[in-house]
C-alpha cells in the first residue's frame, strides 16, 4: 500500500460519511488501513524497493509502526497500518481538512438553531445535506440561515418569493436553493412545504368559436381557478398534447381546444365546464399517450379519443418512432380496444406515432367528425 493509495481509501471513506460525521455520528470510525508490508523474503528479493517503500511513510501522521527481527536483515522498523480515529484525522489524511472544518461548523450552526423536539430529524436532514452546505459561499450560507429562521417564524405566510422581506434573498436565490431550504425547514419543524404562494397553474385554451371567447379573447393561458369560474357551454372540448396542433385548429362552431400538458392533465377535472361536458382527447399514439388518457378518465371525466386506434397506427406505419421508456403500471380506465392498442405497441417493439406526424388534413377530417 502506497501513501497515495491509503489517501484514496481515506477520501472514499470521507466522502461516504462526511454527512453523518458532521452531525456527530461517528459509528463508522475508526478507519484502519492495513499497509501490507513486505515479508522478509519479499524484502530480500527486492531490497531497494522495500527500503524506498518504508521511507515513503516516514513523517506521515497516524501511521502505526512495528518492530520486526529478521534473520537476514536484523531489527527492522516497518510501517504496518494507518489508524484514523476521528473525522478530522480522516479528513486530514484525505486532504480535506478545510472542507471538513467548513462542513462540521456549518452543521453545528444549523443544529444550534433548532429547538430540541425536532433535533434528531433535523440532524438527519443536515447530514444528508452536508456536502451541499459546505459548497455554499459564505454569504449564501448566511442567507440560508436567515431564510430558515424567517419561514420558521412565518410558516403560512402565503407570500410569493418576490415578497420575502429578507435582505439579499431574491427570487433566483430561492429558486436555486428551494429544495435545500424545503428539506431543512420540513425537518426542523415537522411541517410540510414552505407556506409560500405558488405560481398560478395556467392552462392554455383556444376558443375556436368566437361566441364562446370571453371579452373576445380567443387564445389565453389562465389559472385553473379562473377558468373554473367561467360559465361556458361548448359543444365539444378538445384536449391535445401537442401545442402546435392546438394552435393550428381553425374556427369551429361550439368548440374549445385545451393544451393537455402531459400528466398534469388531471387538473382539468377542476374546471366544471370541462368535467361535466367531457372531452375528445388526442395524444401521441404511444404508451404515455394512453397513460395520460387513463389519468384523465381517473378524474371522472368522460373522455373519447381521436386518432388513437389501430387503423391510424397502421396507416402511418412509415412514420413510427421508438419509445425509449414506455409507461409502466395498470391502465384500468382504458377501454378494451384501447388496451389492445397499448398491447400492440409493445408487441411491435415499443413503437410510437407522435400526433404531429399525422397529416393535418387527415387529422382535421377525423376531429371535425367528433363534433356533436
Amino acid at each position: 500500500m502506497t501513501p497515495a493509495g491509503a489517501a484514496a481509501q481515506a477520501l472514499k471513506k470521507y466522502n461516504r460519511h462526511v454527512g453523518s460525521w458532521s452531525v456527530g455520528d461517528g459509528a463508522s470510525l475508526p478507519l484502519s488501513i492495513p499497509l501490507h508490508p513486505p515479508t522478509e523474503a519479499q524484502a530480500l528479493a527486492s531490497l531497494p524497493a522495500a527500503v524506498a517503500w518504508a521511507k515513503s511513510w516516514e513523517g506521515t501522521a497516524d501511521v502505526l509502526w512495528t518492530e520486526r527481527r529478521w534473520a537476514s536483515l536484523g531489527q527492522q522498523r516497518i510501517p504496518e497500518r494507518v489508524q484514523l480515529d476521528t473525522p478530522a484525522a480522516v479528513a486530514a489524511f484525505a486532504g480535506k481538512t478545510t472542507h471538513w472544518q467548513r462542513a462540521s461548523s456549518r452543521a453545528q450552526t444549523l443544529l444550534d438553531s433548532v429547538p430540541l423536539p425536532h433535533r434528531d430529524g433535523f440532524a438527519t436532514a443536515v447530514g444528508r445535506s452536508a456536502v451541499e452546505l459546505a459548497a455554499l459561499a459564505p454569504a449564501d450560507f448566511t442567507r440560508l440561515g436567515g431564510v430558515l429562521e424567517w419561514i420558521r417564524d412565518h410558516p403560512a405566510s402565503g407570500l410569493y418569493i418576490r415578497q420575502l422581506p429578507i435582505r439579499g434573498v431574491d427570487t433566483k436565490w430561492v429558486q436555486k436553493y428551494r429544495s435545500l431550504v424545503t428539506r431543512l425547514h420540513e425537518a426542523a419543524t415537522g411541517g410540510s412545504g414552505l407556506g409560500l404562494a405558488d405560481k398560478p397553474d395556467l392552462v392554455r385554451v383556444r376558443f375556436l368559436d368566437p361566441g364562446l371567447a370571453p371579452g373576445g379573447l380567443r387564445d389565453l393561458a389562465a389559472p385553473v381557478t379562473e377558468l373554473a369560474a367561467m360559465a361556458l357551454t361548448p359543444d365539444v372540448v378538445y384536449v391535445f398534447e401537442n401545442l402546435e396542433s392546438v394552435l393550428a385548429m381553425p374556427p369551429l362552431r361550439g368548440a374549445v381546444v385545451v393544451h393537455g400538458s402531459g400528466y398534469a392533465v388531471d387538473r382539468l377535472a377542476r374546471i366544471p365546464w370541462i368535467r361535466d361536458l367531457g372531452v375528445v382527447y388526442w395524444g401521441d399514439l404511444d404508451s404515455h399517450g394512453f397513460g395520460i388518457l387513463n389519468r384523465l378518465r381517473a378524474q371522472g371525466i368522460a373522455v373519447g379519443t381521436a386518432l388513437m386506434d389501430l387503423d391510424t397506427l397502421e396507416a402511418f406505419k412509415d412514420l413510427w418512432g421508438h419509445e425509449p421508456k414506455p409507461a409502466v403500471g395498470t391502465m384500468q380506465h382504458l377501454l378494451p380496444e384501447e388496451l389492445a392498442v397499448v398491447e400492440q405497441l409493445a408487441v411491435l417493439g415499443n413503437v410510437r406515432l407522435e400526433q404531429e406526424r399525422i397529416n393535418w388534413t387527415t387529422a382535421m377530417a377525423v376531429l371535425i367528425s367528433t363534433q356533436r
